[in-house]
């Protein structure tokens, strides 16, 4: 199946590519990927992990209190993963085309 991934969606299941993280975790290294671009809100991205739960793309892979707070960490599922390659392809080819286009205007310009 599929679909066009919203860019936080997108940036969040890039950063549990690399293996699981908890939520200031994912928080920080999006705020990386992104240059600084993109900074998720910890509500922002708690909505987002229980929707990307719902939908079989992520689940929690750990938890533990730390400083009396409830800590979960996050992976990817194989869904997941397999989405997040998909969009990364669509996205990828998506730029090609337009470099493309761009080198051949300036060539015939």
């Amino acid at each position: 199946m599929s679909f066009e991934m919203r860019e936080p969606t997108f940036v969040i299941l890039s950063s549990l590519a690399e293996g699981p993280r908890h939520g200031y975790g994912i928080i920080t290294d999006t705020a990386g990927l992104t240059g600084g671009t993109m900074r998720l809100q910890a509500g922002t991205l708690y909505a987002a992990l229980d929707r990307l739960r719902v939908d079989g793309l992520v689940e929690v892979s750990s938890e533990e209190i730390v400083h009396g707070r409830l800590r979960r960490s996050f992976t990817l599922t194989t869904l997941g993963r397999s989405r997040l390659a998909e969009e990364a392809r669509r996205r990828q080819h998506g730029a090609e085309l337009a470099l493309r286009r761009l080198r051949t205007k300036v060539v015939g310009a």
